[in-house]
Protein backbone atom coordinates (compact mmCIF):
# COMPACT_ATOMS: atom_id res chain seq x y z
CA UNK A 1 0.00 0.00 0.00
CA UNK A 2 0.96 3.90 -0.68
CA UNK A 3 -0.43 6.63 1.36
CA UNK A 4 -0.57 9.41 -1.44
CA UNK A 5 0.02 12.80 -0.33
CA UNK A 6 -1.46 15.76 -2.07
CA UNK A 7 -2.09 19.09 -2.27
CA UNK A 8 -0.47 22.99 -3.49
CA UNK A 9 3.06 24.00 -3.32
CA UNK A 10 3.61 24.77 0.84
CA UNK A 11 0.42 22.17 2.17
CA UNK A 12 3.16 20.13 4.23
CA UNK A 13 2.89 17.02 2.31
CA UNK A 14 7.15 16.63 2.16
CA UNK A 15 6.67 17.24 6.06
CA UNK A 16 4.03 15.00 6.63
CA UNK A 17 5.34 12.73 4.73
CA UNK A 18 8.41 12.14 6.58
CA UNK A 19 6.96 12.15 10.04
CA UNK A 20 4.31 9.88 8.76
CA UNK A 21 6.26 7.37 7.29
CA UNK A 22 8.52 7.26 10.66
CA UNK A 23 5.16 7.38 12.50
CA UNK A 24 4.37 3.97 10.95
CA UNK A 25 7.70 2.83 10.52
CA UNK A 26 7.80 2.96 6.50
CA UNK A 27 9.91 4.29 4.10
CA UNK A 28 8.95 7.93 2.20
CA UNK A 29 9.92 9.44 -0.86
CA UNK A 30 9.38 12.99 -2.20
CA UNK A 31 7.98 13.05 -5.89
CA UNK A 32 10.32 15.88 -7.10
CA UNK A 33 13.24 15.05 -4.88
CA UNK A 34 13.27 11.80 -7.08
CA UNK A 35 13.42 14.09 -10.13
CA UNK A 36 15.46 16.29 -9.45
CA UNK A 37 18.25 13.17 -8.39
CA UNK A 38 17.20 11.35 -11.41
CA UNK A 39 17.69 14.53 -14.14
CA UNK A 40 20.34 16.11 -11.83
CA UNK A 41 18.91 19.28 -12.27
CA UNK A 42 16.66 21.25 -10.04
CA UNK A 43 12.19 21.55 -11.25
CA UNK A 44 12.80 25.02 -12.01
CA UNK A 45 15.71 24.25 -14.33
CA UNK A 46 13.66 21.51 -15.93
CA UNK A 47 10.63 24.33 -16.87
CA UNK A 48 13.48 26.52 -18.25
CA UNK A 49 15.29 24.04 -20.37
CA UNK A 50 11.79 21.75 -21.29
CA UNK A 51 9.17 23.37 -20.43
CA UNK A 52 5.67 22.05 -18.11
CA UNK A 53 5.42 19.84 -20.52
CA UNK A 54 8.75 18.13 -20.49
CA UNK A 55 8.66 18.27 -16.52
CA UNK A 56 5.08 16.53 -16.09
CA UNK A 57 6.47 13.60 -18.29
CA UNK A 58 9.47 12.81 -16.08
CA UNK A 59 6.60 13.22 -13.04
CA UNK A 60 4.12 11.05 -14.93
CA UNK A 61 6.91 8.59 -15.30
CA UNK A 62 8.56 8.72 -11.54
CA UNK A 63 5.69 8.48 -9.87
CA UNK A 64 3.97 5.87 -12.12
CA UNK A 65 7.17 3.66 -10.07
CA UNK A 66 6.75 4.81 -7.01
CA UNK A 67 3.15 3.84 -6.60
CA UNK A 68 3.95 0.48 -7.33
CA UNK A 69 6.07 0.13 -4.05
CA UNK A 70 4.22 -0.86 -0.52
CA UNK A 71 4.71 0.42 2.43
CA UNK A 72 5.64 4.28 0.96
CA UNK A 73 4.53 7.48 2.17
CA UNK A 74 4.70 9.82 -0.91
CA UNK A 75 4.46 12.99 -1.54
CA UNK A 76 3.36 14.19 -4.93
CA UNK A 77 4.13 17.32 -6.33
CA UNK A 78 1.26 19.70 -6.29
CA UNK A 79 0.18 19.45 -10.00
CA UNK A 80 0.42 15.66 -10.23
CA UNK A 81 -3.03 15.16 -10.30
CA UNK A 82 -3.24 16.90 -13.40
CA UNK A 83 -2.98 13.16 -15.15
CA UNK A 84 -5.68 11.12 -14.88
CA UNK A 85 -4.18 8.44 -15.43
CA UNK A 86 -1.68 9.02 -12.43
CA UNK A 87 -5.17 10.26 -10.29
CA UNK A 88 -6.11 6.37 -11.08
CA UNK A 89 -2.77 4.96 -10.29
CA UNK A 90 -2.96 7.41 -6.92
CA UNK A 91 -6.03 5.59 -6.13
CA UNK A 92 -5.39 2.17 -6.86
CA UNK A 93 -2.77 2.19 -4.44
CA UNK A 94 -3.85 3.21 -1.27
CA UNK A 95 -5.16 6.53 1.00
CA UNK A 96 -4.93 9.46 -0.78
CA UNK A 97 -4.62 12.60 1.47
CA UNK A 98 -4.99 15.86 0.25
CA UNK A 99 -3.52 18.47 2.82
CA UNK A 100 -5.24 22.26 1.98
CA UNK A 101 -4.58 25.11 3.44
CA UNK A 102 -6.28 28.57 2.64
CA UNK A 103 -4.31 30.90 -0.09
CA UNK A 104 -2.96 32.98 2.44
CA UNK A 105 -1.16 30.30 4.59
CA UNK A 106 -0.01 28.89 1.45
CA UNK A 107 1.59 32.08 0.31
CA UNK A 108 2.87 32.72 3.77
CA UNK A 109 4.47 28.95 3.80
CA UNK A 110 6.01 29.65 0.19
CA UNK A 111 7.10 33.14 1.11
CA UNK A 112 9.11 31.30 3.85
CA UNK A 113 10.79 28.45 2.18
CA UNK A 114 14.15 29.62 0.87
CA UNK A 115 14.67 26.61 -1.10
CA UNK A 116 11.31 27.20 -3.02
CA UNK A 117 12.48 29.99 -5.33
CA UNK A 118 15.55 28.52 -6.19
CA UNK A 119 14.33 24.69 -7.04
CA UNK A 120 10.66 25.56 -8.39
CA UNK A 121 9.17 27.69 -10.89
CA UNK A 122 6.68 30.53 -10.80
CA UNK A 123 3.94 28.74 -13.23
CA UNK A 124 2.21 32.41 -13.46
CA UNK A 125 2.71 35.84 -12.45
CA UNK A 126 3.26 34.68 -8.45
CA UNK A 127 1.78 35.43 -5.17
CA UNK A 128 -1.14 35.03 -4.09
CA UNK A 129 -2.50 35.48 -7.89
CA UNK A 130 -0.67 32.27 -8.83
CA UNK A 131 -1.87 30.44 -5.64
CA UNK A 132 -5.62 31.64 -6.20
CA UNK A 133 -5.76 31.12 -9.66
CA UNK A 134 -4.24 27.30 -9.76
CA UNK A 135 -6.36 26.12 -6.72
CA UNK A 136 -9.39 27.28 -8.53
CA UNK A 137 -8.39 25.07 -11.48
CA UNK A 138 -7.19 22.23 -9.67
CA UNK A 139 -9.36 22.20 -6.54
CA UNK A 140 -11.84 19.75 -8.77
CA UNK A 141 -9.08 17.30 -9.53
CA UNK A 142 -7.89 16.86 -5.74
CA UNK A 143 -11.12 16.36 -4.60
CA UNK A 144 -11.98 13.63 -7.27
CA UNK A 145 -8.55 12.07 -5.78
CA UNK A 146 -8.45 12.16 -2.54
CA UNK A 147 -10.18 9.57 0.23
CA UNK A 148 -9.61 12.06 2.91
CA UNK A 149 -9.11 16.15 2.99
CA UNK A 150 -7.15 17.76 6.05
CA UNK A 151 -7.58 21.27 6.23
CA UNK A 152 -3.82 22.31 7.90
CA UNK A 153 -4.65 25.85 8.71
CA UNK A 154 -3.47 26.40 12.54
CA UNK A 155 -2.19 22.57 12.80
CA UNK A 156 0.80 21.36 13.46
CA UNK A 157 2.62 18.53 11.69
CA UNK A 158 2.00 15.83 14.35
CA UNK A 159 -1.50 16.59 14.59
CA UNK A 160 -1.91 16.12 10.85
CA UNK A 161 0.15 12.91 11.23
CA UNK A 162 -2.56 11.60 14.07
CA UNK A 163 -5.75 12.76 11.81
CA UNK A 164 -4.15 10.31 8.61
CA UNK A 165 -3.12 7.59 11.25
CA UNK A 166 -6.35 7.68 12.49
CA UNK A 167 -7.99 7.55 9.03
CA UNK A 168 -6.19 5.08 7.22
CA UNK A 169 -6.55 2.73 10.40
CA UNK A 170 -10.15 3.61 9.98
CA UNK A 171 -11.96 2.69 6.98
CA UNK A 172 -15.14 4.40 8.22
CA UNK A 173 -13.40 7.90 8.41
CA UNK A 174 -11.41 7.94 4.80
CA UNK A 175 -13.78 10.23 3.48
CA UNK A 176 -13.27 13.16 7.01
CA UNK A 177 -13.60 16.42 5.54
CA UNK A 178 -16.34 16.01 2.59
CA UNK A 179 -19.17 15.57 4.75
Amino acid sequence: MVITLIGYRGSGKTTVARSLAARLGWSWADADAVIEESSGCTIKEIFETEGEGGFRERERRALAELLRRDRLVLAAGGGAILNRQTRCEMKSAGPVVWLRASVAELAARIDSDPATAARRPNLASGGIDEISRLLAEREPLYRECASLCIDTDGLAVAEVVEHVTLAVSSPSKKRAGFE
